[in-house]
């Protein structure tokens, strides 16, 4: 008889991430394939865990992926193909379609790489969104800007989260950027500004219903931060409190709409100073900039390696069970420093977990039971951060990944 082949996991990844999904996929027996960008070569890829690894200088470009993927496929069963990076999330739905693996496809795909398809979809499924408009044709945006407000926010549609976001404060400001955008115009959106405070959803989602969330809220918004510089802090919110029932509630309808059947999902919202929460952006992704980890602070739960449990259950028509998870606290803060390696001995309180380690960057992970104690200590590491470490002219930053 012969013997059986293990499942085949083929992983894009544009960024070095996603690490607990390897380790959880040869736990389980599974041959991993790894194609990563040329530039996450120095990356200390867990190479005990990696069966193949292929290179590329660029993993959207196509048809280049495709042919290379394809041309994998001819001496290999893949089984299934996993985007570790928000960028891989398209690129793996159209190499699915193209070779009829299970998984997101390109429609679905869009709703949760496409800053428009997004906006447009939740705002079907009577989710609030801030105003906003295409820049396809130009008697409606001007019919837009006479009637909505600034300032308004001209954003990307394809880029990750603050990337390439830009204010706007007039009319002329507004045609003058959609004049230096040429023929790229299409491919931005225009929406009114909201201030206010932004929150986040973590998700985890089976047979198109979510089975695990977390909300938390940032203290200074990521646009703010991504242009101006500062200190990035998040936390996980108190579980009885209304606006965390409230998020739970309205990610759920997200989910529901969208068209995600399993695997990962980070949305954000921003409570908008009329106290009413609005639709941000979502991604089908682990959310990045360490908030895994503070997920897992508070919980128990490894994003990424329940993204792997789920993926694999799928293939083996097997029920999926999330693991028992504690109900704690976890809150994460970083900056850019001024220093290559800066100095973290002098915090020392005993609810630190995790400690960042990259040059010219300061972060620190806490951890309690109590959610006021995991308060009062980012409140009192931002003052210090900003004392200690900030950036006054932070160095070049790759800041793609920011969420």
């Amino acid at each position: 008889m012969e013997e059986k082949r293990p499942i085949t996991i083929l992983c894009l990844a544009s960024e070095y991430k996603g690490i607990p999904f390897l380790y959880e996929c040869k736990r389980q027996g599974c041959r991993v394939i790894l194609v990563a960008a040329q530039a996450t070569a120095e990356d200390p890829w867990p190479w005990d865990v990696i069966d193949e690894h292929f290179y590329m200088p660029d993993l959207s470009a196509q048809p280049d992926i495709t042919y290379a993927i394809s041309y994998l496929m001819r001496t290999r069963s893949i089984d299934r193909i996993i985007a570790l990076d928000d960028y891989d999330v398209a690129t793996a739905a159209s190499l699915r379609e193209h070779l009829r693996l299970p998984g997101m496809g390109e429609s679905t795909a869009r709703h949760f790489r496409d800053k428009l398809a997004m906006r447009m979809r939740a705002q079907e499924a009577g989710v609030l969104v801030p105003a906003f408009t295409p820049l396809f044709n130009h008697a409606r945006v001007e019919a837009y800007l006479s009637q909505v407000a600034p300032p308004w926010v001209l954003k990307p549609r394809f880029e990750a989260g603050a990337i390439g976001i830009r204010k706007l404060d007039t009319s002329q400001a507004v045609w003058q950027a959609l004049a230096e955008l040429g023929d790229q115009q299409s491919f931005y959106l225009l929406e009114q500004f909201v201030p206010g405070d932004v929150f986040h959803v973590d998700s985890l989602i089976w047979q198109g219903e979510v089975v695990f969330a977390l909300a938390s809220g940032y203290g200074v918004p990521p646009l703010a931060v991504a242009h101006g510089g500062g200190i990035f802090t998040t936390q996980v919110l108190p579980r009885s409190d209304e606006q965390t029932e409230t998020l739970l509630r309205l990610n759920a309808e997200l989910v529901r709409e969208l068209g995600q059947k399993r695997g990962a999902m980070h949305t954000e919202f921003i409570r908008g100073e009329d106290g009413r929460f609005y639709f941000l952006e979502t991604a089908a992704r682990v959310g990045g900039a360490n908030i895994d980890k503070m997920v897992e602070a508070a919980t128990g739960i490894s994003l990424w390696a329940e993204v792997a449990r789920l993926e694999i259950a799928d293939i083996r028509q097997q029920p999926y069970t999330l693991p028992p998870y504690r109900q704690e606290y976890a809150g994460l803060i970083t900056c850019l420093a001024r220093q290559k390696h800066p100095d973290l001995t002098a915090y020392t309180d005993a609810e630190i977990v995790w400690r960042l380690e990259k040059e010219y960057h300061a972060g620190l992970l806490v951890a309690s039971p109590f959610a006021d104690r995991v308060t009062e200590l980012l409140t009192s590491y931002t003052t210090r951060f900003a004392q200690d470490f900030l950036a006054v002219q932070p160095p070049k930053q790759d800041v793609r990944h920011t969420i």
